[in-house]
């Protein structure tokens, strides 16, 4: 397995080592212990979810606040999608930056987003399953979000905004500026 950091601290780009022959191929999408030496940080993980959207779908900007704040390791089982991690950690210094990276199932490229990131992701392909695994189990209570169009972030959906299929409980979450760090 390759490993890249990106501009932001802790967050990683994972490759696998893909094993093909005539019958298909094989790889393995997650070893705890190659995480762990991998990135120093502690590869154990107790929630998998998963996933369907069509072209033009936004899943956008979300994270768990306080004591339920979660990492996750997505990838995409099908299909290809822009996921987008912003670093909203108080005091850091890539505070209110991205990545976008391409994830799709030709490339079974995984991105690692540590606790304290916003997270989302468009849909490129007619249609994607995405998949994740969170450090942390959801709360509903500890549900927070921004605006995926939040000006300062200056993100490329890479979607026509006539043809983003965007949830309404997120075109009403505040803009990042809005709050205070």
């Amino acid at each position: 397995m390759e490993i890249q950091e990106t501009a932001l601290k802790g967050c990683f780009i994972f490759k696998p080592k893909v094993f093909e022959d005539s019958r298909g191929y094989f790889y393995e999408g997650f070893n705890s212990a190659t995480f762990e030496r991998l990135t120093g940080m502690s590869g154990t993980f107790v929630q998998d979810n998963q996933s369907y959207s069509s072209y033009g779908v936004i899943r956008a900007l979300h994270a768990q606040a306080g004591e339920y704040a979660q990492a996750k390791l997505v990838r995409v089982l099908q299909g290809e999608v822009l996921d987008v991690a912003v670093d909203v950690r108080p005091g850091s210094v890539t505070y209110g930056q991205h990545v976008a990276i391409r994830l799709s199932a030709e490339n079974r490229l995984q991105l690692y987003i540590p606790r304290g990131f916003l997270h989302g992701f468009a849909v490129l392909s007619e249609t994607a399953e995405f998949f994740y695994k969170c450090d942390n189990f959801y709360n509903k209570e500890a549900e927070q979000g921004y605006h995926l169009a939040s000006p300062d972030l200056n993100i490329d959906w890479l979607i026509e905004e006539d043809k983003r299929i965007i949830a309404e409980k997120d075109l009403m979450l505040p803009f990042l500026s809005t709050i205070e760090v």
